[in-house]
């Protein structure tokens, strides 16, 4: 993209350079500067250049050799200053490579001399050169997780009352955009940007970008546009849809994609599935540190995108049909993709309680989830989260980090039945976490907020009232198939038959229907385990591949 000169952007050429604390601002070595030189072209640009800003898509990737870049924050008033890069550091963030939009803004602090490659020829470089490849895809994930640290980004205004501004602030949360939330409840400076904007708080939710660029109540779908999640379908016919981009979902793009399936990903969320919402992952294989939950799904959507899968999100399915030979996925959206296979990997979700006061409640204080977004939001507040298994022990452990009190409610009194002994053991240490055994919440209580929760002893009868603000509900889960009632047979708690137990032996994977296909927690008699949907994601492929040669589609 050609760069433009704003002085309306400049910022002080005495600026430090931000220092990198966490190696999300590596400095290049100079062999990997000469590397990178053979894919670009350098030039000089005065101050005041702005290299990309917010909204830009498909923008250059950036280095700088000499002088000093400023990555800011438009305003309504004055830039607010994120980052400042000097010789040696390069530019740019997660949306490089997933083809989302810029965030940001980078404009020259000093007269400077860069290095400006193509983002298609840097796809390439990565390729070719795994070491800078994984520096730099670590660095652009680090970036988005500091960005989202400080509010950088959108910003979403709204009350916490507001149910469609719970669902604006959840779905940026769920697909890791980086943002701030200013509630009007809680925020006495919430209304200053309204005011500055001639916003009237009645009109709120209200998404503001770019200081003055205002969206009011979006929905998900114009969200997903603005920031570009949603990639237009180009083919009438793909080899393969991909419903769910959980774990078993992004795999199989993977896999699908770059064995020259052309491949459309859909989720109605966000990419990662329940998987994306683990503070971290422990037990995954070739990660003795762990990972958190989003970075792994960012990594394999970044891989899927390298191979050509097209990923469209969100993108609800609501029914599955036939015609001419070919599957039809109905989207919630208004669009249908066709395509010669299936694969339905569109997992679970965590059951609701069905509990005086939930009704109330749910849009502000209860949540299924517990990412850095609900943490923030629960900051020095004592909080509650009910269930046995490893997510919820994840969730317990991650919330113990800043709230003061974690009430961890189990209905046995086996930690270990459910649960990892490392992190049973870990719940069990924290002092933060208090596990009430054979217990239940039977009540939420507070008029517009939650106030405390009634526990209910299951052996002594007893009931007790305990403070919380927030809610964390991670208890037995119901796999996502409404979708598909009437079209794939399905076993008695809703999940999708394969293999032997549909009558198929064609393959462990293939439903009753040829060429639609199932993987993941949403299978029924699945592992459900993270290495064991990625596993599945990868081995069908290889059943999809048999069902296009048989059926003569390749």
């Amino acid at each position: 993209m050609p760069t433009s000169s704003s002085s309306d952007l400049r910022v002080p050429a005495d600026q430090p350079e931000t220092p990198d604390t966490s190696g999300a601002y590596p400095r290049l070595t100079d062999e990997q500067l000469m590397t990178l030189s053979r894919y670009g072209d350098r030039r000089s640009v005065p101050r005041g250049t702005v290299l990309f800003c917010e909204g830009d898509r498909d923008c250059g990737f950036f280095v700088v050799l000499e002088g000093k870049v400023a990555v800011v924050q438009e305003t309504a008033a004055e830039p607010r200053l994120i980052a400042v890069h000097g010789p040696g550091r390069f530019l740019g963030d997660l949306s490089l490579l997933t083809g989302q939009t810029v965030l940001v803004t980078a404009v020259a602090a000093t007269k400077t001399k860069v290095l400006e490659v193509p983002v298609e020829r840097l796809k390439d470089l990565l390729a070719a050169d795994l070491a800078l490849g994984d520096l730099m895809l670590r660095a652009f994930i680090l970036r988005r997780s500091l960005q989202a640290n400080i509010g950088a980004g959108l910003r979403i205004i709204g009350s916490k009352y507001d149910p469609d501004a719970r669902r604006l602030r959840d779905f940026a949360s769920r697909n890791r955009i980086p943002h701030q939330w200013l509630d009007l409840e809680e925020d006495p400076q919430a209304q200053d940007p309204l005011r500055a904007l001639g916003i009237n708080v009645a009109e709120t939710p209200v998404v503001i970008w770019k200081g003055q660029r205002i969206q009011h109540n979006p929905s998900n779908t114009e969200l997903a546009d603005l920031i570009g999640l949603r990639e237009a379908p180009s083919r009438a016919a793909y080899d393969l849809v991909v419903v769910g981009a959980g774990p078993g979902g992004l795999a199989a793009a993977v896999y699908a994609a770059s064995e020259g399936l052309t491949t459309v990903v859909l989720d109605a969320v966000a990419t990662g599935g329940q998987a994306a919402t683990s503070s971290q992952i422990e037990n995954y294989l070739g990660f003795p540190a762990g990972i958190t939950g989003g970075e792994l799904a960012d990594r394999a959507v970044v891989q899927a995108r390298k191979f050509g899968a097209v990923f469209n999100i969100p993108g609800e399915a609501t029914s599955l049909t036939q015609a001419d030979g070919y599957h039809v996925v109905e989207l919630a959206e208004g669009d249908d993709l066709v395509a010669h296979a299936v694969l339905v990997a569109t997992g679970v979700h965590y059951r609701r309680l069905d509990i005086p006061g939930t009704d109330r409640l749910e849009g502000g204080s209860v949540y299924y989830a517990a990412t850095e977004f609900e943490a923030r939001l629960c900051r020095q507040d004592p909080v509650t989260v009910v269930g046995g298994g490893n997510s919820a022990g994840q969730a317990a452990c991650f919330l113990a980090r800043q709230s003061p009190v974690v009430n961890l409610v189990i209905r046995h009194d086996d930690l270990g039945r459910d649960m990892s002994l490392y992190l049973a053991e870990r719940v069990e240490k924290s002092p933060r976490i208090k596990v009430w055994r054979n217990s239940e919440v039977c009540e939420l209580i507070g008029d517009e907020a939650l106030e405390e929760v009634l526990l209910h002893d299951l052996h002594t009868d007893e009931k007790q009232r305990v403070a919380t603000t927030a809610l964390f509900v991670l208890i037995g889960a119901a796999p996502h198939t409404s979708w598909l009632q009437g079209q794939i047979p399905l076993d008695a708690k809703g999940f999708v038959l394969t293999g032997p137990a549909a009558d198929c032996h064609d393959g462990i994977f293939e439903t009753r229907r040829q060429g639609v296909f199932a993987v993941g927690d949403v299978r029924s008699g699945s592992v459900k385990r993270v290495a064991s949907a990625v596993g599945e994601g990868a081995v069908v492929i290889r059943q999809v591949h048999d069902f296009l040669e048989a059926a003569g589609r390749r």
